[in-house]
């Protein structure tokens, strides 16, 4: 086995540092969106139809429609009810916390990951990992406050259920992975994402001023970049490379934060969010030891 080139593996955190930027971008957005008018509804459709656009054009000038065809309908059926589910809880934590707890709070995704990785696909899992999940969530609970009354616990709760169904996701796609190409999945969760969004836009329409249609349309674009970004990034390096780069979305938040919304973390989140984020990174190191040890194994 031949390790990625130094190239590849700098175009891969490259582009995860650019899909990290373009999240937080896309959440500012989201948040500017709602401020000015506009529902939960009107924002997650325009996040997909960007996306469905993106892909149109990649498609067009590209490989053309037939190089997305799938024997394997229901798994991406599936996959669009999984990842609308985590994109509307994920939304609504954007939309009820700022920036940069909702950020914090979607940090426990591989927390999450780690344990439905040992409960449904029976994965190895060492003491080592579940104590970085006991930390992560004394994290969350840090970060939280809960009945403190900083800020709704509603969100904390709908940004924990996000990122439990991202987690889902990830695993649902590692199955997929094994027959589908990365460019087959993302453009099926796109199209087939449109008919309940598009059903549910046409219940919640209203009349905007331009500006706000400017940010919906925003939403959609920077929102489809950052996703095609944060694919390539997984293309050409290893997730225990990539996947850290996602912490400096805090960075992001908080500068978003302060400098559009005028507000900073609150202390517990300055105390949490390392927790947090070192439970993460201790699981996706571990996970890479595992897997590292599994291939030597299948070496000798």
């Amino acid at each position: 086995m031949t390790a990625p080139s130094p190239d590849r593996l700098l175009l891969a955190v490259t582009l995860r540092l650019m899909s990290v930027a373009m999240f937080a971008s896309m959440n500012a957005l989201i948040k500017l969106s709602e401020v000015r008018g506009a529902t939960l509804g009107e924002i997650l459709f325009f996040r997909q139809f960007g996306a469905a656009c993106l892909m149109a054009v990649v498609l067009a000038t590209g490989p053309g429609l037939a190089s997305v065809k799938t024997d394997r309908f229901g798994a991406h059926v599936l996959r669009t009810i999984m990842g609308l589910t985590a994109m509307t809880f994920t939304f609504t934590a954007v939309l009820m916390l700022p920036l940069a707890e909702s950020t914090t709070i979607g940090f426990t995704m591989p927390i999450f990951a780690t344990i439905l990785g040992a409960v449904i696909l029976r994965e190895p899992t060492g003491w080592h990992r579940w104590a970085a999940v006991v930390t992560g969530f004394l994290g969350v609970v840090i970060v939280a406050q809960p009945g403190g009354g900083h800020f709704p616990i509603l969100g904390a709760l709908s940004g924990l259920v996000a990122a439990m169904m991202t987690a889902s996701v990830s695993i649902l796609l590692r199955q997929i992975a094994k027959t589908e190409s990365t460019l087959t999945t993302v453009f099926w969760f796109s199209a087939l994402s449109l008919v309940p969004l598009g059903i549910v836009y046409a219940l919640v329409w209203q009349p905007h001023a331009a500006i706000v249609w400017v940010l919906l349309m925003g939403v959609g674009l920077v929102g489809g970049i950052a996703q095609l970004a944060m694919t390539g990034a997984i293309r050409f390096g290893p997730v225990s490379v990539v996947v850290p780069m996602d912490y400096s979305s805090l960075i992001w938040a908080t500068l978003y934060g302060w400098l559009v919304f005028n507000m900073l973390p609150t202390p517990a989140t300055w105390i949490g969010a390392p927790i947090i984020i070192a439970s993460g990174l201790y699981i996706v190191w571990r996970e890479h030891v595992r897997r590292q040890q599994e291939t030597m194994q299948a070496i000798v």
